[in-house]
């Protein structure tokens, strides 16, 4: 058992980094939805304020042209993160299993040091 110390120490680092990691990335997900809907809302009060709602439309809103622009980059940008998500959450699962092997089973410090990173990924999901 004092062989693997060292790896089980640097495989639960790596399993709470990546839980950092998917943490950081929900959230960034999360915030880039609540701006795209804040764009969406500030769009259509600037649509309703000047009265035309075509983009076609010669006398249409610049703002809300460059805001749906904005809106738009930020709905790619989600898209991007989501798979990146995905990308992570999948990371974090395989290191998960791979600390689940190495660490004994028989060892009631390993158990409680895996419930502890379990709690950790699950404190740092936003809810």
């Amino acid at each position: 058992m004092v062989s693997n110390h060292p790896t089980l120490r640097a495989k639960r680092f790596e399993c709470t980094e990546k839980a950092r990691k998917v943490a950081s990335l929900e959230m960034m997900v999360i915030d880039l939805d609540h701006m795209a809907m804040e764009l969406a809302r500030q769009i259509s009060v600037e649509e309703e304020r000047t009265g035309i709602k075509n983009p076609a439309h010669v006398a249409y809103s610049t703002l809300a042209t460059a805001t749906t622009q904005r809106r738009t980059n930020i709905l790619h940008s989600v898209g991007d993160l989501r798979g990146k998500l995905e990308m992570a959450r999948r990371e974090l699962g395989d290191a998960e299993a791979e600390l689940r092997m190495l660490e004994p089973a028989e060892t009631c410090e390993g158990d409680r040091k895996l419930r502890k990173i379990d709690r950790t990924v699950a404190d740092a999901r936003p809810n």
